[in-house]
């Protein structure tokens, strides 16, 4: 059976002029609507096209090969697009909204506002449904991360001690104040590391690589974009940290240590606004 939500490959049964069937299992047929027809790849009789399955508005099954901002059992951040009765309206890339019913709000949210949600099927309409609720998703494996371990990170909200995240879409985790040194809000993905996970299962988060990972990597960085860029970078110890972390994606402390590692070894020259290659 094809899984409703999710990214399937389909063998195609039948040609009509709206579209192509495809066989869903157990004699279901799956319409993927002519306009979704992919134009570079083999669509005859018993070829094999990678679709996603949701529900049109009938709530039948249908294919597309748009690629959707979540599948089921994943996590995103959407746009609210619509509100009624039934509850939130959610743009997850597809012609049919997102609903997120009103009693899976966590917090009140109005049209244009942005929410982290996680996609699941209701079991008992079938519907691909979100909610805002995430503990209940989160956590339900042991944490096997090791310290320097590089994850995805899908920053959820900010608290009093720093920014809570979603590693891997498995578990919870948080960067701490003094670990955020570029700018950071919800829905954001970013690459980080893990830094401590403590005996009571409390993930700590870090956004740049441990430093003895940083020693060996970021001098040589520096050392091969100033080459890039006919021997000098418009960035000194006295630039901004979120100049210095778009750049390089490391806090300035750490940059500050490099550039003056190569100081040292007499090879670049740090003026007011710039380094240099000697």
């Amino acid at each position: 059976m094809a899984l409703i939500g999710r990214f399937n490959s389909l063998q195609v049964i039948k040609h009509t002029d709206f579209g192509l069937y495809l066989d869903g299992g157990a004699g279901e047929e799956i319409l993927l609507p002519k306009r979704y027809i992919p134009k570079n790849e083999p669509s005859e009789i018993d070829d094999w096209l990678n679709v996603f399955v949701y529900l049109d508005s009938d709530d039948r099954p249908i294919a597309t090969t748009l690629t959707p901002k979540a599948q089921v059992g994943g996590f995103a951040s959407l746009k609210v697009v619509e509100i009624n009765r039934v509850g939130l309206f959610l743009d997850w890339g597809l012609p049919k909204d997102l609903l997120l019913p009103h009693s899976e709000e966590k917090r009140p949210l109005q049209v244009g506002d942005y929410v982290v949600v996680h996609v699941y099927l209701d079991r008992r309409t079938r519907r691909i449904t979100a909610t805002a609720r995430l503990d209940r998703y989160l956590d339900n494996t042991p944490a096997r991360y090791t310290p320097g371990q590089q994850v995805d990170l899908l920053i959820v909200e900010p608290t009093d001690l720093g920014f809570k995240a979603i590693i891997d879409g498995q578990h919870w985790g948080l960067i701490h104040k003094n670990e955020v040194f570029k700018f950071l809000r919800p829905g954001m993905r970013e690459t980080g590391y893990i830094k401590e996970v403590r005996e009571d299962g409390k993930i700590s988060l870090s956004l740049q690589p441990p430093v003895e990972q940083l020693v060996d990597s970021l001098p040589e960085q520096i050392l091969a974009q100033l080459r890039d860029n006919d021997g000098m970078l418009p960035l000194s110890d006295k630039s901004a940290p979120e100049v210095i972390a778009q750049r390089f994606g490391v806090s300035k402390g750490n940059f500050k240590k490099a550039i003056g590692g190569l100081y040292k070894q007499g090879l670049i020259r740090i003026e007011a606004d710039r380094i240099e290659l000697v």
